[in-house]
C-alpha cells in the first residue's frame, strides 16, 4: 500500500503487447504509487482488450493517451525502435516517462530523451528494475558491508538460442535496438553498475551466426526473419572503481552451464542470481573447500513495475529515481561501445559516467 503522504501517480501504458500484462498486474495487485488510468496501443483493440481484462478506465489511442491533462506519467512499452518517438513525445505532453528497455536505439535518442526531460524538469526512468529487487539488493548489501572483501573482478553470461521458439512477435529482436546485448544486456549491465559502479572503459567481439532465423512460435510459425544485428557479444569492462568484468550475450547457444553473475572479491566469491528475475538463490564462496553458504534475501520481494512505483515515490519526493534515465543511458553507451570496439580493435572509453544507483532501503519498496 502507498503511505497516507504520497499520492498515487496517475499513469497511462502505452505498449499493451506481450511485457504489458504484468505491469497492469503490479499496479492494480501490489504497487499503490502507480494508477493506471489509461491504455493506449496502435492497434486499439489490443487496447481494449488490455483495459477489459485489467479494469483500466480508458483504452485509447497513444495520440490521445498522450493528450489526456490527468495523466503525469507516461510507461513505454512499446518495442524497441519506438521508444525514442513515445518518450520524446511524452515529455513533450509534460509527462514524466518510463520506458522498457533499451531507453533508445541510438546515442543520440537516448541523449535527445534525456535533454528534453531536464529542460522540461520532468523525470525520466527506464527498465530494467530487477536491480532493485531483494536478491540483488541483498548482494549489494553483501558487498557494501565487506563480505567478499575488494571486488576485483566479475562475469556476467546470458547464453541462449535466441526467442523465435516462444515469443509471439520475435521479429524485433533480429533489428536494430535487439540482438542479445540489447535486450538482455541491461538487465546484466543494470546489475553490475548496481554492485560495483559505473564502466570506464571497454572493449569487445561479436557476430551474427545465422543470417536467417525460422520461427517455430505460433502465430508466426514457419516464417522466416532476416537478422540485421549481430547475435553472439563479448566484453571486457573496466569498471571505474577498478574491477574487470567479462559479459557474454548469445543468442546462438543451444545449452550452457555457465553462471548469470559471479562477483569476485578478495575474501570471497558472490554468486548473483539472474538478473531478469525478482528471485533467485544468493550464495557466498568462501575461501577453503566448504560449499557456497546461502544467504537469504535482507529485503522484501519484488516484481517488474517497482521501478515505474519507485519513480513515483522519488518524483513526489523530489529525488531521483534509483531506475534512472542516466543509468539507462551509460548502459546504452556500454552496449554500443562493446560493438564499436570489435569494430575498432581498440579500447573504447565510456563517456556517460553515472552514479552508482543509490541502495534501496526501508522505506522505498513501496507495495
Amino acid at each position: 500500500m502507498t503511505p497516507a503522504s504520497i499520492a498515487p501517480m496517475k499513469a497511462g501504458i502505452v505498449g499493451c503487447g506481450n511485457i504489458s500484462a504484468v505491469y497492469f498486474e503490479s499496479f492494480s495487485e501490489r504497487y499503490g504509487e502507480v494508477e493506471v488510468v489509461a491504455c493506449a496501443d496502435l492497434d486499439v483493440e489490443r487496447a481494449r482488450a488490455s483495459a477489459e481484462r485489467f479494469g483500466v478506465p480508458a483504452a485509447l489511442t497513444p495520440e490521445r493517451l498522450l493528450a489526456e491533462p490527468d495523466i503525469e506519467l507516461v510507461v513505454n512499452l512499446t518495442n524497441p525502435a519506438a521508444h525514442a518517438e513515445v518518450s520524446l513525445a511524452a515529455l513533450e505532453a509534460g509527462k514524466h516517462v518510463y520506458s522498457e528497455k533499451p531507453l533508445a536505439v541510438s546515442r543520440a535518442e537516448g541523449r535527445a530523451i534525456l535533454d528534453a526531460a531536464e529542460a522540461r524538469g520532468l523525470a525520466v526512468g527506464c527498465a530494467p528494475d530487477t536491480a532493485l529487487g531483494a536478491e540483488i539488493q541483498t548482494c549489494r548489501k553483501l558487498i557494501d558491508e565487506g563480505r567478499i572483501g575488494e571486488p576485483a573482478a566479475a562475469t556476467a553470461f546470458m547464453m541462449s538460442r535466441g526467442h523465435e521458439s516462444w515469443h509471439p512477435d520475435p521479429e524485433f529482436y533480429y533489428k536494430a535496438g535487439g540482438g542479445p546485448m540489447f535486450d538482455m544486456g541491461p538487465y546484466y549491465l543494470s546489475a553490475l553498475v548496481t554492485l560495483l559502479g559505473p564502466v570506464a572503459r571497454v572493449t569487445g567481439s561479436h557476430r551474427r551466426t545465422f543470417d536467417r532465423r525460422e520461427i517455430t512460435s505460433e502465430p508466426k510459425r514457419g516464417q522466416v526473419i532476416e537478422v540485421e544485428v549481430s547475435t553472439h557479444v563479448a566484453g571486457v569492462l573496466d569498471f571505474a572503481s577498478g574491477a574487470i568484468g567479462t559479459i557474454i550475450t548469445s543468442f546462438d547457444v543451444v545449452g550452457a552451464t555457465l553462471p548469470r553473475i559471479e562477483v569476485y572479491g578478495s575474501e570471497a566469491t558472490l554468486r548473483v542470481p539472474d538478473p531478469n528475475l525478482f528471485d533467485g538463490p544468493v550464495s557466498v564462496i568462501e575461501a577453503g573447500d566448504g560449499p557456497p553458504v546461502s544467504v537469504p534475501a535482507a529485503f522484501p520481494s519484488g516484481s517488474r513495475g517497482l521501478g515505474v512505483a519507485e519513480m513515483a515515490r522519488a518524483v513526489r519526493e523530489g529525488r531521483t529515481p534509483r531506475a534512472s534515465g542516466a543509468l539507462a543511458y551509460h548502459v546504452l553507451d556500454v552496449m554500443h561501445a562493446v560493438h564499436e570496439a570489435s569494430d575498432r580493435g581498440a579500447h573504447v572509453g565510456i563517456a556517460s559516467g553515472c552514479e552508482r544507483p543509490a541502495a534501496m532501503g526501508e522505506g522505498v519498496w513501496g507495495g
